[in-house]
């Protein structure tokens, strides 16, 4: 009699579940997914190719449940609304994609500690530069680029000899800034950074932190992070950045919003600043404001 009763509660439970879930997202019809396509470009520049409809479904599933909505057409209403700025940034949130590491692409790195930081000391030295320097990081993700740059200026250009040093990070997914600002690792990801930088700069955690490491004191106070979308008309930063890295972000973009990127960047670069972009990327037939300098990198015109 109990497995009995227990067994018609069972199936009541469930059939309420049933009722009260989101339906599968993975068949997103065309229509739909194209008015989110042009959405998404709308707000980022971003383009998500007819193949990626299942993606977005995925990456959108959870904050329907959240929400408790009932298909992706309602979700669609919902963040179309006027006032529903903030949903449409958590939107974004939800399908970028954010993949990156300590010290990635090894060859810049190399470039800026055997040609341009020594330049830049002896230029200083000799007066022929201030003791400032203002490096970007467009599309940070989660904080190891600007990091690794950070870590890199303190050995070169230490605080007792009075050098100005700021490093901005900017990305368009809060979720991913919250992770910059608590700049804590997975001890796994110790392996990318070089050993001397990480017993200099990186601290093991202990107890309830173990597995973990942060970024120390010194290399984050070289820092700061702030929201900024790249497919924006304009952006309320300076405009006199000595570096400006914006790699593998290119990528997500069509051929209009690039060239938009582009220009955007090469407004805010010192005249003799460099702008660091993805190996797998190039700017040909995107800007005539830019001339190769080396691999990737790109000097102004």
């Amino acid at each position: 009699m109990t497995l009995a009763i227990n067994e018609r509660r069972a199936r009541r439970i469930s059939g309420v579940l049933q009722r009260v879930s989101v339906p599968k997202l993975e068949h997103v019809s065309a229509g739909l997914f194209a008015q989110f396509q042009a959405l998404i470009y709308k707000e980022t520049g971003i383009w998500l190719g007819t193949h990626k409809s299942a993606l977005l479904a995925g990456r959108l599933s959870r904050r329907l449940r959240l929400l408790g909505l009932p298909s992706m057409a309602e979700y669609y209403r919902l963040v179309t609304q006027a006032d529903q700025q903030q949903e449409r940034a958590t939107m974004i949130d939800c399908i970028t994609t954010n993949e990156t590491h300590f010290f990635r692409e090894p060859q810049h790195f190399a470039l800026l500690s055997q040609r341009i930081f020594p330049r830049w000391q002896k230029e200083a030295a000799a007066g022929d530069r201030p003791k400032r320097i203002r490096i970007w990081s467009a599309g940070c993700s989660t904080g190891e680029e600007p990091y690794s740059l950070a870590m890199m200026l303190s050995k070169y250009f230490p605080a007792e000899a009075q050098w100005d040093i700021q490093i901005l990070g900017t990305d368009i997914s809060n979720r991913v800034l919250e992770k910059c600002a608590a700049a804590t690792y997975p001890v796994d990801k110790a392996s990318e950074i070089p050993k001397d930088f990480l017993s200099a700069f990186m601290l093991k955690g202990v107890a309830e932190q173990d597995g973990l490491m942060l970024v120390s004191p010194q290399v984050r106070k070289l820092v700061r992070f702030a929201r900024l979308n790249l497919h924006a008309n304009s952006y309320p930063i300076p405009t006199d950045y000595d570096l400006i890295f914006c790699r593998n972000v290119l990528i997500y973009f069509d051929q209009l919003s690039k060239q938009k990127v582009i220009s955007g960047l090469v407004n805010h670069l010192a005249g003799d600043g460099l702008l660091f972009v993805g190996h797998s990327e190039n700017l040909y037939g995107i800007t005539s404001d830019l001339k190769r300098s080396m691999p990737a990198v790109y000097a102004r015109n």
